[in-house]
């Protein structure tokens, strides 16, 4: 029960590694506030943590609404009293174009849930873990950190790249408050995120490369679970990871390695 007495609070957390954290982090005893645009999704995904005996309150949120954020952070703490834990998981691939053909209200959309949500997770957070010190996790990719292979994924590359900046700055100007700030950067992993993906022309911008049979080598070329990036998310939510901060560890089977 590594996490006993603490309070998490996890955005995109009605499926895939937003659902898999938070039922890990439930598992280790926090107390957990799942987050999400679809009520119904994190309202599973709270019963699924209470039926197994855990404690968690779902709040529906658009991460990029600067009121949502706030409601979310003052129900929180209204409920729970703390906040310890902040796991700042909500994104989409939005649409992947070439640049000439990318519209601006499809930039703006990118950027506006991956970063914009970023941003107003740890602005309205941050004041609470500086209470008691904690830990923010930002879950990443290697698209944009370690790979540029994803042809016309420019705006989703930006903001990753953009969110481990955001980590690595964050280190230094939380560090005296007890704050630790990391980045996960998965590769393949089973998630729904595709369901948020929109491609056009893409193979216009594409660079013909030919990678290793089975490109993910670890698995053999099959995908992770959503599971084994939420394992390493509480490693570095837990006082095992006291002494790192400013990190992105890459989630991805040597996947990255290979492009």
């Amino acid at each position: 029960m590594e996490f006993d007495g603490k309070v998490a609070l996890v955005t995109g957390a009605g499926s895939g590694i937003g659902k898999a954290a938070a039922v890990r982090l439930a598992e280790g005893g926090a107390k957990v506030v799942v987050v999400s645009r679809t009520q119904e999704e994190i309202d599973e995904t709270r019963d699924e943590i209470k039926a197994a005996g855990g404690d968690a309150l779902s709040v529906a949120a658009d991460v990029s609404e600067q009121d949502d954020v706030k409601n979310v952070v003052e129900q929180t703490l209204s409920t729970y009293g703390r906040i310890d834990i902040v796991v700042a998981n909500a994104g989409i691939n939005g649409m992947w174009a070439p640049i000439d053909d990318l519209k601006v209200d499809e930039w703006d959309k990118t950027i506006r849930v991956n970063l914009r949500g970023t941003y107003l997770t740890l602005h309205h957070t941050v004041p609470a873990l500086k209470k008691q010190g904690g830990s923010i996790i930002i879950v990443s990719s290697i698209n944009g950190n370690r790979t540029f292979t994803s042809p016309g994924a420019t705006a989703y590359s930006a903001t990753k790249a953009a969110q481990v900046a955001m980590a690595q700055q964050l280190s230094l100007e939380l560090g005296d408050d007890g704050i630790r700030v990391n980045a996960v950067c998965p590769g393949a992993i089973d998630t729904e995120i595709s369901d948020n993906s929109q491609q056009r022309n893409s193979d216009e911008a594409e660079v013909p490369a030919e990678f290793p049979e089975g490109d993910i080598p670890i698995t053999g070329g099959k995908p992770g679970e959503s599971k084994d990036v939420a394992d390493v998310i509480a490693f570095l939510a837990s006082d095992a990871a006291r002494h790192v901060t400013g990190v992105p560890i890459y989630v991805d089977g040597g996947q990255s390695l290979l492009r």
